[in-house]
């Protein structure tokens, strides 16, 4: 499992006093104050979440020290983490999407068929991208049809290839 985990990002500077626009990847996007300090990455520089409002899409937060304009504006693209144990523990069939990046991805015949690059969602529901070893990645519904099993510990998901892509080539070719 990973160290860090990514909450948040800086996005640009709201206001003159120093507030930034902050999106968040948690369920509850106010969790990010109860975590403690935020972290870069590399964990050199670290943030206290000192207020929090929403907005539209995101929030307007404010960290400590950071009280103008300029500073908040050198902020924008920041990644923010928090040491993975922090986190909240999940239910049955709920994931951090870090832990599932590098997992082995096979069939249900246990044929590999690459590795998990990313979960994204596009507002349609979630997306699982396999990188196979070489070609193109492939990106299928991450829902219990497709993706039956996710096995962290075995370091593997196992995936019901939906028909299109696994379809018999007779049927192919006879279209």
């Amino acid at each position: 499992m990973p160290g860090k985990i990514c909450v948040a990002r800086i996005g640009a500077a709201h206001g003159v006093r120093g507030a930034v626009k902050l999106w968040t990847f948690t369920e509850d996007p106010f969790a990010v104050k109860a975590y403690g300090p935020l972290s870069t990455k590399d964990g050199a520089r670290h943030f206290e979440v000192t207020s929090a409002r929403e907005a539209k899409d995101h929030l307007v937060a404010t960290f400590e020290g950071v009280t103008t304009r300029d500073e908040a504006e050198r902020l924008n693209g920041v990644e923010l983490y928090v040491p993975r144990e922090k986190l909240p523990a999940t239910e049955d069939d709920e994931y951090y999407h870090a832990d599932l990046i590098g997992l082995a991805a096979v069939t249900t015949a246990d044929e590999p068929l690459g590795r998990v690059v990313a979960i994204h969602n596009f507002g349609a529901g979630d997306i699982i991208e396999i990188a196979p070893p070489s070609g193109t990645t492939m990106l299928l519904p991450f829902t219990n049809a497709v993706v039956p099993t996710v096995d962290i510990p075995g370091g593997r998901v196992v995936i019901e290839l939906p028909e299109e892509i696994d379809g018999d080539e007779s049927e192919r070719s006879a279209e």
